[in-house]
């Protein structure tokens, strides 16, 4: 190779780094709670990377599950916090697209029915023996894309009552988010509710549920949840090893206060198999293809 060519060559691999370097590494989360809390969590997570990462991090709020995922298909958002089921939905859309942490509690989450005192029905470890009190109740469920706000929920549902929710409750609802799910049944807007545990919890924990007018009366088996997915192209765009290097920094986040605002207590890591079972459950009431 000429010295003109080698020049021209190493001033092409320097722009490639250069843009690359220019370039803003963007991630969202899906809107599970209210917006000022995702702020102030992922705000700081965005900071954490930058510092990791070396390149500037931006996260960026979305108004719902499917706008995260439509985000995320057109490489608006290379990171995404999903759910179990908006992660499978994701990566059905994005070639190459990866699981890569999940938190520690994420291998093990679980959904709760929670009741409004009113409704007289207390708490039980037999789901089938709550059918004539939930007979003609009205029912919430979280987003409609919610792993733990809906597809699980309705999956025991419908296995549990061999109906689907609209022929058991009088009238089914979509809350939005698990915050507004807990604030709706405490309420009466609506009798019943599905709830992500760990949102219910932390309510608890810090006095936002008044547990004399709404209870939990079941809790799921447990299944995979929550996890960080990262678009398969992310190498191309910032670098050999970037995506290594991100999942390093989910997998190294160590910061107890940065943990606690997901609530967890650590990340782990994870893979596109690890949801199979989520992906499985929504073909089987017909969530997905």
């Amino acid at each position: 190779m000429t010295l003109f060519k080698r020049l021209v060559a190493s001033a092409a691999l320097m722009a490639a780094a250069a843009v690359a370097q220019a370039e803003t590494f963007v991630f969202t989360a899906i809107p599970d709670q209210d917006e000022s809390r995702l702020m102030e969590r992922f705000g700081k997570v965005a900071n954490y990377l930058s510092d990791e990462l070396g390149v500037e991090v931006k996260y960026i709020p979305v108004k719902s599950y499917a706008a995260a995922i439509t985000a995320f298909r057109n490489n608006q958002v290379q990171l995404a916090w999903f759910g179990g089921l908006s992660g499978v939905q994701a990566r059905r859309l994005v070639d190459g697209s990866e699981a890569l942490a999940q938190g520690y509690e994420d291998q093990f989450f679980k959904s709760y029915i929670i009741a409004n005192t009113d409704t007289g029905i207390e708490q039980t470890d037999d789901l089938a023996s709550l059918q004539k009190q939930f007979e003609g109740k009205t029912f919430t469920f979280g987003s409609k894309g919610s792993t733990s706000g809906r597809l699980m929920p309705e999956f025991y549902l419908r296995e549990t009552f061999n109906e689907a929710p609209d022929e058991l409750f009088s009238r089914v609802g979509f809350s939005g988010d698990h915050s507004r799910t807990v604030t709706q049944v405490e309420s009466g807007a609506y009798q019943i509710g599905a709830v992500n545990f760990s949102v219910w919890d932390t309510m608890v924990a810090s006095g936002r549920v008044d547990t004399d007018k709404v209870r939990v009366v079941w809790t799921t088996p447990t299944y995979p949840d929550y996890q960080w997915t990262i678009r398969g192209d992310v190498n191309d765009h910032f670098g050999k090893g970037f995506k290594a290097k991100v999942t390093e920094a989910l997998l190294n986040m160590k910061d107890e206060d940065l943990l606690g605002s997901f609530p967890r207590k650590s990340f782990v890591p994870a893979s596109n198999a690890d949801y199979q079972p989520i992906e499985d459950t929504a073909k089987a009431i017909g969530l997905i293809d």
